[in-house]
C-alpha cells in the first residue's frame, strides 16, 4: 500500500484511509473488528473516526463508532502501528443531545477529545480534527453564500488556541480541518504563523467525480501551503458505483435506507454517473474502482477515505489502490465532467 506524508509531520499514512461512520449503525462491532483485520492486513494504517460517529447521528448511538474501534484497538494491541484520527462536532446537525448542543469553544473541545480518547481507549490522537466550523458558512452541499451579520460563532482564536493546548499536554499530535472553505483554511495558517500555534497538516472534504469543487479554490492550498485533502465521499454515498441507477434502491444501501443522503441523486447527477459507468465498463474497470483510482491519482490528496458496509465492498474499494488509469480514460472522464458541470448553452 502506498504511503504519504500527513502535511510536514513525517508521519506516512496509506493512500487509502478506513472510514468507520457506518459502524454502530449499518455495521456491528463484529463487521467492524473484520473490516479493521483485512484492512490492516491489507497495509492500511490509517483509519478516521469521529465524536458524532455512528451516521445518520442519533443519541441512541452516539460514540459507538469510536467504541468499537477501541475494543479492537484494547484486543489486537497494535495501536503504535496505526495513525487513528478523529474529529470534534461543530454546532448544529441535530446535535443537541451531545453537549447541550456542541460548539466549538475551550470547554466543548476539551470535553470532547477526553470523551474521545476514553472511547478509543488511547492516551492520544494522531490526527484530530474540527469537523466543520462554528460559523456560518457553506458545507455539507450547501451552496449560495449567504452572510449573517448577527451569527453567533465561536472565534477561530478560540478554537486553535485549545487545540494548541491539546498539543501541548500530549493529547493529540496534530490537528487538521473538515468541510472547511478557502477563507477558513487560510484564516487558521495566519493565526497559526502569528501566534505559534499548531499548523492545520491536512483538510477532510468531500471530493468525488460528482463533486470537484475543491479544485476550485482548496487545491491550490493543499499544494502552497501542504494542507493535503483526506477526501470524503469519494463514491458519493455509493451513487458512483451505479447501484442505484434507473430508480434502483438496494436493501440496505445508505441512500435506500436514509433520505439525508440525497445530494448526490439529482437528475443531473444520474447522468453524469450513467456516463462514468459506461466508461468504465467501456474500459474493463468497475465504476467503484474507476472512481476511487481518479481520487487516488490525485496529486493534492494525502488520503482517500473508503467505507463499506459489506465486505466485498470493502475489498473492492481497497484494491482500487493498485489501478491505474490509462490517459483515454482520464481524458473521458474530464470530458464527462465539462459537459456535465459546464453543460452548453
Amino acid at each position: 500500500m502506498e504511503k504519504r506524508e500527513l502535511g510536514s509531520t513525517g508521519l506516512q499514512v496509506s493512500l487509502i484511509c478506513l472510514g468507520t461512520m457506518t459502524w454502530g449503525e449499518q455495521n456491528t462491532e463484529q463487521e467492524a473488528f473484520e473490516q479493521l483485520d483485512y484492512a490492516v492486513d491489507q497495509g492500511i494504517n490509517f483509519i478516521d473516526a469521529a465524536e458524532m460517529y455512528p451516521v445518520p447521528p442519533r443519541a441512541e448511538t452516539q460514540g459507538l463508532t469510536e467504541t468499537y474501534l477501541g475494543n479492537w484497538l484494547k484486543q489486537r494491541g497494535s495501536r503504535d502501528d496505526l495513525i487513528i484520527a478523529s474529529k470534534v462536532a461543530g454546532p448544529g446537525n441535530g446535535l443537541d443531545y451531545l453537549r447541550n448542543g456542541p460548539r466549538l469553544t475551550r470547554q466543548h473541545i476539551r470535553e470532547a477529545v477526553q470523551s474521545s480518547l476514553r472511547r478509543l481507549q488511547t492516551d492520544y490522537l494522531d490526527l484530530y480534527q474540527v469537523h466543520w466550523p462554528d460559523r456560518n458558512t457553506n458545507f455539507f452541499g450547501k451552496l449560495g453564500y449567504e452572510h449573517r451579520t448577527d451569527e453567533q460563532m465561536t472565534p477561530i482564536e478560540e478554537t486553535l488556541e485549545t487545540l494548541d493546548e491539546l498539543v501541548r499536554d500530549g493529547l493529540v499530535r496534530h490537528v487538521g480541518l473538515s468541510n472547511e472553505t478557502p477563507w477558513g483554511t487560510m484564516r487558521y495558517l495566519q493565526l497559526a504563523e502569528q501566534r505559534g500555534w499548531p499548523r492545520v497538516v491536512s483538510i477532510q472534504n468531500p471530493y468525488n467525480l460528482l463533486n470537484r469543487s475543491f479544485e476550485v479554490g482548496l487545491a491550490e492550498i493543499a499544494h502552497r501551503e501542504n494542507v493535503g485533502l483526506l477526501a470524503y465521499s469519494p463514491l458519493a454515498f455509493g451513487v458512483l458505483s451505479g447501484k442505484y441507477l434507473n430508480g434502483q434502491r438496494p436493501e440496505n444501501a445508505r441512500v435506500t435506507l436514509f433520505s439525508r443522503f440525497s445530494r448526490y441523486t439529482s437528475e443531473q447527477a444520474e447522468n453524469a454517473t450513467t456516463a462514468y459507468v459506461a466508461l468504465a465498463q467501456k474500459h474493463g474497470l468497475t465504476p467503484a474502482q474507476m472512481a476511487l483510482a481518479y481520487v487516488n491519482g490525485r496529486d493534492f490528496v494525502t488520503s482517500n477515505i473508503i467505507g463499506a458496509t459489506t465486505m466485498a465492498q470493502l475489498k473492492e474499494n481497497i484494491d482500487s489502490a493498485s489501478v491505474t488509469l490509462s490517459d483515454e480514460v482520464l481524458s473521458g472522464i474530464e470530458s464527462i465532467h465539462r459537459r456535465f458541470t459546464y453543460p452548453s448553452p
